[in-house]
């Protein structure tokens, strides 16, 4: 599988994706009475405000002017087509196209609440003819099959819709999200000149076992559902309100990153954090994607690319870049985003990523790093505290036998001087299922105050043949 993250919706398997065995002969998306449309009328109009964009045929067709909105007249390729970043955008369409979409905004208000909630994942400020038109894309105007999708989408968010979308993200996780976020880099930063976020993703470095430390594949998901309805809905639903005339098109430009990516962090256990991601975003947030630019591509990936792109139709290949080369990724990255709105370290001049990750990091905290001790009988790492500063030390994990941890000053002998934490047991408090969430513990009760050089013992419970996974979180604060 070959999946390109949050805002996509490509995703390449040798597996045809398994589709609903019943469907309903008048092409419904669930077998509701009219009482039930009534109620669920009722309950949309009084939940969602009144929805805008509403275009007339002759508009979405590029007939008549829609004011603020220019359509190109220059829309054709040289086979007379049109280009394919046009395809299925509002102004663009076909007279067929316009009947499906007709059946299909007929069909959303007839069955309105959570179907119509569904569709306006993003609220009703994307618009009417902008949030269908994202559908029906995503299913090449295939009534049938856009019927598919809503009613598979409707079914995927019923439970994190019963729950609000989580919205406290610390609780979905299990753990705060900048730890999560220090396995697993992700952040927007800025906006593209379109006026889409810029999300930047960097898997290169997706720590899988310390992932597994601290947090479940269930919270992950968890945490996903808030940061695309939550997170990057606001973000959507903010500069539609800063610039409503540009910004049209509900989407993100996307960079992955693909420094240190070997083939080897390719595992079942990573592929299956991308894997239940993709599930959710290609079904209930398509068409998200409007450009994505995959940067320090290693050799491997850049040979299959030229492979993979040959299966791809062309506007979503259209969309895509593959650069390794520094610079030219980063004149290619400075086509869409402006220098100001760039990171620096992706070739601009604004924050750099890891002080913009930083940001969600506790009040008061200045650096939060991050070591997997492998544990079989015993295991150690050394940690340096500088002048000036403070050290916590958190351990998490999922062992069930535990782990004795013991902090050393490195500076001084050990026969003659006490230990500065002596034998202090962490181990995982839950059940052995997957889903339980891993146990976490303080193990510096005051904060060991720098200069400061330690060593970290940890002796495992568990014996030798058996290796437990313990992930220590250093969290720096200032020494006042």
């Amino acid at each position: 599988v070959v999946h390109f993250r949050r805002h996509n919706t490509t995703t390449i398997s040798f597996a045809r994706a398994k589709q609903p065995t019943t469907t309903n002969n008048n092409n419904s998306f669930t077998t509701t009475t009219q009482q039930q449309i009534y109620n669920n009328k009722k309950s949309t109009m009084a939940e969602m405000k009144e929805i805008g964009d509403v275009w007339t045929d002759a508009q979405l067709m590029g007939k008549e002017p829609v004011e603020g909105y220019k359509v190109d007249p220059d829309k054709n390729g040289k086979d007379g087509k049109i280009k394919p970043q046009y395809w299925g955008i509002p102004g663009y369409l076909t007279q067929e196209e316009v009947v499906v979409y007709n059946k299909f905004k007929a069909e959303v208000d007839r069955l309105g609440g959570d179907v119509k909630k569904t569709v306006y994942c993003f609220g009703e400020e994307e618009g009417e003819a902008w949030c269908l038109c994202r559908w029906l894309r995503a299913r090449k105007f295939v009534y049938e099959d856009v019927v598919i999708m809503i009613n598979e989408a409707t079914k995927t968010c019923a439970v994190a819709r019963t729950k609000d979308f989580y919205p406290d993200p610390k609780e979905a996780l299990g753990c705060d999200m900048s730890l999560y976020f220090v396995q697993f880099p992700q952040l927007y930063s800025g906006h593209a000149k379109n006026g889409a976020p810029l999300f930047i993703s960097k898997p290169g470095v997706l720590n899988v076992d310390a992932v597994e430390c601290i947090t479940t594949l269930e919270g992950i998901l968890k945490f996903h559902w808030y940061i695309m309805v939550r997170d990057f809905g606001d973000r959507l639903r903010e500069q539609k309100k800063l610039d409503p005339d540009a910004f049209k098109q509900f989407s993100c430009v996307c960079v992955l990153d693909l420094a240190g990516l070997t083939t080897s962090q390719l595992s079942s256990r990573a592929l299956a954090i991308i894997k239940e991601q993709s599930a959710i975003d290609s079904v209930c947030f398509p068409e998200t994607m409007n450009r994505m630019v995959i940067v320090n591509a290693p050799r491997f990936f850049t040979a299959t690319w030229g492979i993979i792109k040959g299966w791809l139709d062309a506007r979503t290949a259209s969309k895509i870049d593959v650069i390794s080369s520094r610079k030219a990724w980063e004149a290619k990255l400075l086509e869409f985003v402006d220098k100001d709105q760039l990171p620096m370290d992706y070739g601009g001049t604004g924050v750099d990523t890891k002080q913009t990750l930083a940001q969600s990091q506790p009040e008061g905290m200045i650096k939060l790093t991050t070591e997997v001790m492998k544990i079989r009988s015993y295991g150690s790492i050394t940690h340096d505290i500088a002048a000036g500063m403070a050290l916590e030390i958190t351990v998490w994990t999922r062992s069930v036998a535990g782990a004795d941890f013991t902090i050393t000053d490195t500076s001084k002998d050990k026969s003659s001087t006490p230990p500065l934490v002596s034998k202090l047991l962490v181990k995982h408090t839950g059940s052995d299922d997957v889903n339980s969430i891993p146990t976490s513990g303080l193990i510096t009760k005051e904060r060991l105050v720098g200069p400061l050089s330690i060593k970290i013992k940890g002796e495992c419970h568990a014996g030798r043949f058996t290796t437990n996974n313990f992930c220590l979180a250093f969290a720096i604060y200032p020494a006042s």
